[in-house]
């Protein structure tokens, strides 16, 4: 069996196993060598990958190999590290070069992103405790909590910390089977494989990897038959001490239609939340952004108060926050014009107008007297008792905060105060808020409630 004999084979095994499967199992094998006892010697990108082959397709193609050479009586698949030089030296053609492991693209899993590394990832106080827990996981050694369970809002950094684990633990460990996918994504592999049979296929496929990971697991709830197979996936990767590490938009226990087998097994690790973006979390991440980017053009002219502008004003979603310093990169590159507001607010009029704040004054009012538990009316009464009065000055606050009501407008909705009264009132907050911790957190968590 020659090299040339092996590549005329192909089309017969990929009609053999079908086009998919060809292009995913059979086609990243390399031909290396033919042994004078008959064993033709094939290379693989990984162990995974090699018994996967072996022990699903092995007698396909020793069929096939047999019939194009008759001295042949056995297949080797290893993988690369295996491939000895004895074998790169028979006299055959010269054989592909190797692969470099790990050749996680002919895994079923989606791609990694480049960008989404720890080394990228800004570090604040909303998102440091899932940081922290992340870079534990991507450690590897002894299994210490099982699954992580990352959740936040959309845009918060979820997925690049799960792209950011998968990394590390390849490079750290090129021989460890990491597979990374969406819940999507496992629910088409799972119907794949009913359509066509090959459940044994599935089963071994997703329980034979090292560490699983699913993001958007919100998306099986609802597939009775996605979650079971899910849930049977997961204890046997348990029971193995195999790590698993799952994302999603919301807490377990706040996922709709998802069976509550699964939540309490999602719930046995650690249930780490990614809390919305503070204004210094956005603004670091911005100024890395503008980091990389001067390193290409050194060149770059940004004038003082444009991050911070841009920090201040997009503040639900990170994604929406990047691209828009994006754009102003390439609207600056285009025309040659240094970046400044003219050119943010000439650049940016849609993000700007879609990012304005839309929270109603009715709104705060209501949200702030649940928090504080008492009546509306006691709220915005005459009463200056300080039970009504600190909640009251707190909603004046987020009204000055989160609208762009005048303090006279403002004033008449809180019993037809005066504009000074509010002043006052938002001024003794911003005191309080540094030296009260309480009412601190207490204005944070209403903020981050009303922009929700």
């Amino acid at each position: 069996m020659t090299k040339d004999q092996w590549g005329a084979l192909q089309d017969q095994i990929s009609k053999a196993v079908g086009h998919n499967n060809y292009k995913t199992w059979i086609e990243p094998l390399r031909f290396v060598g033919t042994s004078a006892d008959g064993v033709v010697s094939l290379q693989a990108p990984t162990n995974f990958f090699s018994n996967y082959v072996s022990q699903n397709y092995g007698d396909l193609l020793l069929q096939h190999v047999s019939r194009a050479s008759q001295d042949v009586r056995k297949l080797d698949i290893k993988v690369a590290s295996a491939v000895t030089e004895t074998e790169a030296a028979a006299p055959q053609p010269k054989p592909a070069r190797a692969a470099p492991p790990p050749a996680r693209d002919h895994l079923p899993g989606a791609p990694l992103d480049g960008r989404f590394t720890f080394d990228t990832f800004v570090v604040g106080k909303p998102n440091e405790l899932a940081h922290a827990a992340a870079k534990r996981v991507a450690e590897g050694g002894p299994v210490s909590f099982n699954p992580l369970f990352l959740y936040g809002g959309v845009g918060l950094g979820k997925t690049h910390l799960m792209h950011a684990i998968a990394w590390e633990l390849t490079q750290r460990n090129p021989h460890l089977t990491v597979l990374y996918l969406s819940a999507e994504q496992f629910m088409y592999r799972f119907v794949q494989a009913l359509r066509e049979r090959k459940m044994m296929d599935f089963k071994e496929m997703f329980r034979s990897v090292d560490v699983l990971m699913v993001d958007d697991v919100q998306f099986i709830a609802g597939k009775d038959s996605t979650q079971e197979e899910f849930f049977h996936t997961f204890n046997a990767l348990v029971d193995q001490n195999k790590q698993i590490i799952i994302s999603a938009d919301r807490a377990p226990d706040e996922i709709k239609d998802l069976e509550n087998r699964i939540r309490s097994r999602l719930q046995s690790g650690l249930v780490v939340d990614l809390h919305p973006t503070d204004y210094e979390l956005r603004l670091g991440i911005l100024q890395t952004k503008v980091e990389g980017y001067r390193a290409m053009h050194p060149d770059l002219q940004i004038d003082d108060g444009v991050l911070e502008f841009l920090a201040h004003r997009i503040s639900t979603n990170v994604r929406v926050l990047e691209g828009a310093l994006t754009r102003l990169f390439a609207f600056a590159s285009l025309v040659g014009k240094p970046i400044n507001m003219d050119l943010v607010q000439d650049s940016l009029a849609d993000v700007l107008r879609a990012s304005e704040r839309k929270v109603s004054i009715d709104e705060i009012q209501r949200k702030v007297a649940e928090h504080y538990n008492i009546r509306l009316s006691d709220m915005i009464g005459p009463k200056r008792v300080r039970n009504f009065a600190r909640p009251r000055q707190v909603a004046m606050y987020l009204c000055k905060q989160l609208t762009s009501r005048s303090l006279p407008e403002i004033g008449r909705r809180f019993g037809g105060r005066d504009h000074t009264t509010v002043m006052h009132g938002v001024r003794r907050i911003e005191e309080l808020r540094q030296q009260d911790g309480q009412i601190d957190e207490d204005v944070e968590m209403l903020r981050r409630a009303l922009e929700a």
